[in-house]
């Protein structure tokens, strides 16, 4: 019996205490959404939700949302975020949505750890792993997670998509997965890139589908899939916007980076000082070295699909064109699956602390730079420099946790050996 088993009573406990801990910051800071909605660590120019209000301005006043290049996320957020009343009026009906969309994000993380999948490798450290309720409780409670929530960008749609997406594959109802993949695909641009290890873990966890079915009959079944989303979604768009222009504002600005607005990415400040006549070859070498990892994670950890889809994430977040701690916090909640590693892990000490210095002293640096004019951009490049290291520290050591577990199920003689000793 899984251990999550304990608790079958406690997860509306756990949502119901998780959202009155949301609505109760937004009662006591009423100020405090907007402050968090202006910073750079969490809203982006694709995500911000100061940009949506202004494509949603134009779009209720019969005018192309993308006049004007502020707005940059996807058309059909908008007739969603229509239907609320406004949120400058009455802020509780958009908060509300997105405690929701958290609560559900925290119930498909329930559900993957629930599944065992991530310690199906692990037959010495299987009874290890932490149950469903504690995976989703720190998520729930998270810092991070609760910033995100508050300061309401549009990239908690993508995460809680791309969690359901995982979590109808561990269940074996694959199409689900494609379904909530496309829907992720559409509004980020870049889960797309998660579709080969997706297609692993339903086709390893597949129940309903036809088991006699070969790997690449599946996987172009389901290539197809996600090919047919996509293209209604599409369609949907342009249905609604009367033209093709939101292709470009949406996702050509992630391919061409034409908005360098800071944020804890690596790109920006790089493409500031970047000559013209070399920004085009770069931008090719960013976007192949995003999506490089795919195929050697996807063919190496073959045997855990669900340990690549948790390190392209963490690779995504530090990578993506324009990253915010939303991005890591997707990161850090799949991390917990994976507890039973955690006494694999090399460097965690090291790692939890870059992680917290850069934390901190990140919103002191763009202070300096921005207001108090003690600094200037490198200031704030350089922490999240030390940001990103800290994250690069995590995927390296969970990797080899992953890779070094996976080992020591091979060669149950060598369990407990030094590394040197391989």
């Amino acid at each position: 019996m899984h251990r999550g088993k304990l608790y079958p009573q406690s997860t509306a406990g756990l949502y119901t205490a998780a959202a009155l801990l949301r609505l109760t910051l937004i009662a006591l800071f009423p100020a405090l959404p907007d402050l968090l909605t202006g910073r750079v660590e969490i809203s982006t120019p694709v995500t911000s939700f100061k940009r949506l209000q202004e494509g949603l301005f134009l779009y209720n006043h019969n005018v192309s949302p993308y006049d004007g290049g502020v707005f940059h996320q996807a058309p059909l957020l908008l007739p969603l975020f229509s239907l609320l009343p406004s949120s400058s009026a009455y802020p509780l009906f958009t908060h509300l949505v997105y405690v929701a969309v958290d609560l559900l994000s925290a119930n498909a993380l329930y559900k993957i750890a629930e599944s065992g999948e991530a310690a199906l490798s692990a037959s010495r450290r299987r009874d290890r792993r932490w149950s469903g309720y504690v995976v989703a409780a720190i998520f729930l409670f998270n810092p991070f997670t609760i910033a995100t929530c508050l300061a309401r960008p549009t990239n908690v749609f993508t995460s809680c998509a791309i969690l359901h997406a995982i979590a109808k594959a561990v269940s074996g109802t694959p199409f689900t997965a494609m379904l909530a993949l496309s829907f992720a695909t559409y509004l980020s641009m870049y889960p797309v890139l998660l579709l080969p290890p997706l297609i692993l873990l339903a086709y390893d966890c597949r129940h309903f589908w036809n088991k006699t079915s070969s790997l690449p009959q599946f996987a172009s079944a389901n290539v197809a899939i996600v090919g047919v989303c996509l293209s209604a979604l599409f369609l949907g768009s342009y249905l609604l916007t009367g033209s093709w222009e939101f292709l470009g504002s949406t996702y050509g600005i992630q391919l061409t980076l034409t908005d360098l607005t800071p944020n804890v990415g690596l790109w920006w400040y790089f493409f500031i000082e970047m000559f013209d006549s070399f920004r085009a070859f770069f931008l090719g070498v960013f976007w192949l070295h995003l999506s490089c990892y795919v195929g050697g994670l996807s063919i190496r950890l073959r045997a855990q699909p669900l340990a690549v889809l948790t390190l392209l994430l963490g690779i995504f977040a530090i990578f993506k064109p324009y990253p915010s701690i939303a991005d890591t916090n997707l990161f850090l909640a799949m991390v917990p699956l994976f507890k039973h590693v955690f006494p694999l892990l090399r460097y965690s000490f090291v790692t939890a602390a870059t992680v917290l210095y850069s934390t901190f002293l990140g919103p002191a640096f763009y202070y300096l730079w921005i207001y108090a004019g003690s600094g200037n951009a490198n200031f704030f490049y350089a922490i999240t420099l030390v940001w990103s290291l800290g994250q690069s520290l995590l995927v390296s050591d969970l990797t080899f946790a992953v890779l070094r577990d996976e080992w020591e199920v091979e060669h149950p003689e060598m369990v407990g050996k030094e590394i040197r000793q391989i």
